[in-house]
């Protein structure tokens, strides 16, 4: 029987059944077999988790649809290259993008007050950063398995291929579309600089917040590879400095957040001056945005799963953002 399917299939008694079937094989023969039904957790257009009760504690199976597959292959693959600073899967069939883990218990969104969110956060981004360090001698192995190549040099072709969708022209509208088109140029000098910068490609989250991130043993296990690429490694500041502003209630350029993004950066000062550095994360965090849109054009590419209406024009809302300044 065929497994990899479309999103909306996954209510299909047939499917949850092989499904579950091959999450109880793997984890009987691990000896912590469930001890109870496997029930759905959270369903999304491109993924699907079902919590399993077993007798280690719950685990949880999640299935990706076929564009974002690749998150279960990459999870193996870094267990093997980085222990102990990724959550490792119990088990992984990455032909099927099924994937296999452990409750790591609360992430750091469920666990760290408010007081203690910017050294938190600034611990968080260096362990980060020198995990990309560590992971960029296996970016050709990345792009083997098939993470998606966002490579600076690239993104100027992936960009005219969205606007060139008539779907996304539409959810633009004329304003949007002129606006973005105004700055297309711009966007080619941004990513032959980056790409010209000397910082080599690696493994960008592409949604890193607290919520994808587990505290392990006075450091951190990072999880949730379904959005990431292969590109500039400071692009995954875009969306990490954006929710620390949301959650510290900062304005853009607050020294709080200059201050987040530096000890990010120190990790990487034996390669270029600070100030170049700099530089670099305000031009990857603005070009970053197309990766955001290509992510979200991954996650919604089946027309026939009814899409949240929050989430239905994701891919133009964020190629809008492209002509406005980055945060830092």
């Amino acid at each position: 029987m065929e497994t990899t399917v479309r999103a909306n299939a996954w209510d299909d008694p047939r499917w949850q059944a092989s499904a579950h079937a091959w999450a109880s094989e793997r984890l009987s023969e691990r000896g912590t077999p469930p001890t109870g039904p496997i029930e759905e957790a959270r369903m999304r257009p491109w993924s699907v988790t079902h919590r399993v009760p077993t007798t280690a504690g719950v685990a949880w199976f999640k299935a990706n649809t076929p564009r974002c597959a690749y998150e279960a292959g990459l999870a193996a693959s870094l267990a093997a290259w980085a222990p102990g600073h990724v959550l490792a899967p119990l088990a992984v069939d990455a032909s099927r993008g099924w994937l296999l883990t452990a409750d790591a218990g609360p992430t750091l969104r469920a666990l760290v007050a408010k007081d203690r969110l910017l050294p938190t956060w600034t611990a968080m981004l260096q362990s980060y950063a020198a995990l990309q360090r560590d992971l960029a001698a296996h970016a050709p192995e990345m792009l083997t398995l098939g993470v998606p190549d966002h490579r600076p040099q690239h993104l100027p072709a992936r960009l005219t291929a969205l606007l060139a969708d008539p779907r996304i022209q539409a959810d633009l509208g004329t304003d949007r579309r002129a606006a973005v088109e105004k700055v297309v140029p711009d966007f080619a000098d941004w990513c032959t600089e980056l790409a010209a910068g000397g910082i080599p490609a690696t493994l960008q989250h592409d949604d890193l917040t607290d919520a994808n991130v587990f505290p392990a043993g006075g450091g951190f296990l990072f999880f949730d590879w379904g959005d990431s690429s292969v590109a500039h490694p400071f692009g995954s500041l875009l969306v990490a400095i954006g929710f620390a502003a949301y959650l510290l209630e900062l304005d853009p350029g607050a020294p709080e957040l200059s201050r987040l993004r530096d000890a990010y950066l120190e990790a990487w000062t034996d390669l270029a001056p600070l100030t170049d550095l700099r530089r670099a994360a305000s031009l990857a965090c603005r070009v970053t945005r197309v990766s955001k849109a290509l992510a979200w054009q991954r996650a919604l590419h089946d027309p026939a799963v009814p899409v949240d209406p929050d989430f239905r024009t994701a891919v133009a809302d964020w190629l809008a953002e492209l002509p406005e300044p980055p945060l830092l």
